[in-house]
């Protein structure tokens, strides 16, 4: 089931997004060589739970997981992209890291994941990120009334053709609001004009993901940490975007990043 919401729960949804947004660009702050990843992890439930929100990772235990999850972040490295499990790892100059953060406050949620590369930046690490970046603002424009979900999806592999990279179906975006996934599933590759029709009150977290010469991933004896299969480097980034009458407004949107809607 679909359900379209208010601009009032849109707003409460922003509230959730502007408190995503705050921890992530915090711990893009911290990630620097020599940081352990379970130091990230602790620095985020103090974050959480001086904010009084809720983790949506916590107790997580969906079919493709071993379940629970007891960790309130996903912090992926490198060839890991999704759902990575933070352990004893420090982090190691040219470290590709992933941070991917879902919270409720009062009852309303928002999520978003962002890629930084730790220290010294190798040029094809850059180009993953940015690609992911470009697919990302490429399907918020999308997410405009009387478009088609499959626009979205559209949008997202076109960014990713133009780059060479190929993209997996298995796990794309998704509905947001009361839950951190509802309908519909968003893929990161389809066709325009496809597909269920984009109306205001619709809230989706969009969120393309690439590595760099596969489609075809592999989990973790962990049970959630998902790479690529052939071992190459990864990137992730997400919003959290309501279609409004105006057009698409990001409700998790950096201080760091461009201004606008």
């Amino acid at each position: 089931m679909i359900e379209l919401k208010t601009p009032a729960e849109i707003e409460r949804m922003h509230v959730a997004g502007r408190f995503v947004a705050e921890v992530l660009s915090e711990v893009g702050r911290l990630a620097e060589v020599g940081v352990n990843l379970l130091d990230l992890e602790h620095h985020v439930r103090g974050m959480i739970t001086r904010r009084g929100a809720q983790s949506c990772y916590w107790d997580y235990a969906p079919s493709f997981g071993r379940g629970p999850f007891r960790n309130v972040i996903c912090l992926s490295v490198n060839d890991a992209v999704l759902h990575g499990l933070p352990h004893d790892y420090t982090l190691r100059d040219g470290d590709v890291l992933t941070a991917d953060l879902a919270v409720g406050i009062d009852g309303w949620v928002a999520d978003s994941a962002r890629t930084v590369v730790v220290g010294t930046a190798a040029e094809e690490d850059l180009r993953i990120v940015r690609a992911t970046e470009e697919a990302l603002a490429a399907a918020i424009e999308a997410a405009r009334p009387g478009n088609r979900l499959g626009d979205i999806s559209a949008a997202i592999w076109s960014v990713a053709r133009a780059h060479g990279y190929p993209v997996n179906t298995e796990f794309g975006g998704h509905g947001i609001g009361r839950t951190m996934h509802e309908d519909p599933h968003v893929p990161n590759k389809g066709h325009a004009g496809r597909g269920l029709t984009l109306r205001p009150g619709l809230t989706l977290a969009l969120e393309p993901w690439f590595a760099r010469t596969t489609d075809r991933i592999v989990h973790d004896a962990d049970g959630w940490t998902i790479r690529s299969a052939d071992g190459s480097r990864t990137a992730h980034s997400e919003h959290t975007v309501a279609i409004t009458e105006d057009g698409p407004l990001v409700l998790t949107r950096r201080a760091e990043e461009s201004a606008g809607r």
